[in-house]
């Protein structure tokens, strides 16, 4: 993607593990790269077809300003996901957070922090066969399109959270519901299946921390394999990542030789390729048998 760069703008918080930094502040300085799409603001010349990198700017400073942060990881991270959120078409940003005064008692140019955060895009298969299964699946949906910015795990220095609980806004597309026959255990009721795509700044594994929790809200027991359940909510995709480790696997290890996954998906992203087979889902689904 194109690419607007800010370098060392000059900011003055009260970011620091020490009383007396929160008390006296310091000055910080804050480079970001602003990973967005300037063709249009290139083509037209207009200050609303791009990202205005003033209003970056005054952001950057208030943020850093009216937050107090023990650490300039906590300072970095917080800052990258607002700037996602409330900058318009800024998909990606690469941030390093420098303490040029950083009291460790040893001569030192600068400390820093640099990290790179970005919207991704997932692909969610949601299932239900006990109960009001369509009630269970519109409160999913529900859920999902209102996840939280990102797990509560202690905030500020203050003792508080802050301002912490926002949504992303999360779901953009949702198939409509199939019913389906049950898949591995058949003796029981059908299914009623659908796919969804979201937008989520969550990482893989908060993400399935969050699935499991919408889960459990809606009464599901994970007693028997594959066998009835309130709520069933599998991650297909994350963007095109591969990942396979003790808690999950991504692409969903299965999803190909499953028609109650790939008929939905398929209505919403047809052409989404496998990152493993190479293979379209409209191609996968039209060799499921």
């Amino acid at each position: 993607m194109d690419k607007i760069k800010i370098e060392n703008l000059e900011v003055f918080a009260r970011h620091g593990v020490f009383p007396e930094e929160n008390k006296l502040g310091q000055k910080f300085l804050v480079s970001a790269v602003l990973y967005t799409d300037t063709r249009r603001a290139g083509k037209t010349d207009a200050l609303s077809a791009s990202t205005d990198y003033g209003e970056v700017c005054r952001f950057i400073d208030m943020f850093m300003r009216e937050h107090t942060f023990s650490l300039i990881e906590r300072a970095a991270e917080c800052l990258a996901e607002e700037l996602l959120i409330h900058i318009p078409g800024l998909e990606k940003v690469r941030l390093e957070v420098k303490k040029p005064w950083a009291p460790i008692g040893l001569p030192l140019e600068t400390v820093s922090v640099e990290i790179l955060r970005q919207w991704h895009r997932a692909y969610i298969a949601l299932g239900s066969n006990m109960g009001d299964r369509k009630a269970y699946l519109d409160q999913a949906v529900k859920a999902l399109d209102s996840l939280p910015l990102f797990p509560a795990k202690g905030g500020e220095n203050n003792g508080e959270e802050g301002d912490r609980s926002s949504c992303t806004g999360a779901v953009e597309q949702v198939s409509k519901y199939y019913e389906t026959a049950p898949y591995g255990m058949t003796e029981q009721e059908d299914f009623l299946n659908a796919c969804l795509s979201l937008r989520t700044l969550l990482t893989p594994e908060e993400l399935l921390e969050e699935l499991h929790r919408i889960e459990q809200e809606a009464g599901r027991e994970r007693i028997i394999h594959w066998g009835p359940r309130t709520l069933d909510l599998d991650l297909i995709f994350y963007d095109d990542l591969i990942l396979e480790s003790d808690e999950l696997c991504i692409p969903h290890v299965e999803m190909h030789k499953r028609r109650f996954v790939l008929e939905p998906l398929c209505e919403i992203a047809p052409y989404r390729r496998h990152p493993v087979y190479g293979k379209t889902v409209q191609e996968m689904l039209g060799e499921c048998t």
